[in-house]
């Protein structure tokens, strides 16, 4: 099979191998993403024991790539300006603040949607 840059396949096949590459690097990297994923494997197991009906297993998906997403992205922009600004500066500051504010808006998003999915299951429990 031919890999040349310029063939369409080429590309495709190249530019998810530095996806792969992203995504492993943010999973070596960043703690804040690992705890993400932990946090999103035990919320895919609740969801597994309560047998979620499947609206609310897109909500809960949607809600856990919203999370993961914003981290990643949180972090491309952090080491982006890491990169270009190196020395520390007020405006490089403020956008890495609201950065990881989008995060913490994603979390909340994601945990009110986890309330809402399985504070049903649990009373059913009771």
């Amino acid at each position: 099979m031919n890999l040349a840059l310029d063939d369409k396949q080429g590309k495709s096949l190249f530019g998810f191998t530095h996806a792969c590459n992203g995504l492993k690097s943010v999973i070596r990297t960043e703690r804040n993403f690992r705890i993400h994923l932990v946090i999103a494997f035990g919320v895919i197991l609740a969801g597994l024991v309560f047998r979620l009906a499947i609206i609310k297993w897109l909500m809960i998906i949607f809600a856990i790539g919203l999370v993961l997403i914003t981290e990643m992205l949180n972090t491309a922009i952090e080491k982006m300006l890491d990169y270009l600004k190196p020395d520390i500066h007020p405006s490089a500051k403020m956008i890495k603040d609201i950065a990881a504010g989008a995060v913490l808006v994603s979390a909340i998003i994601a945990a009110v949607i986890g309330l809402i999915v399985f504070i049903p299951e649990f009373d059913s429990l009771l």
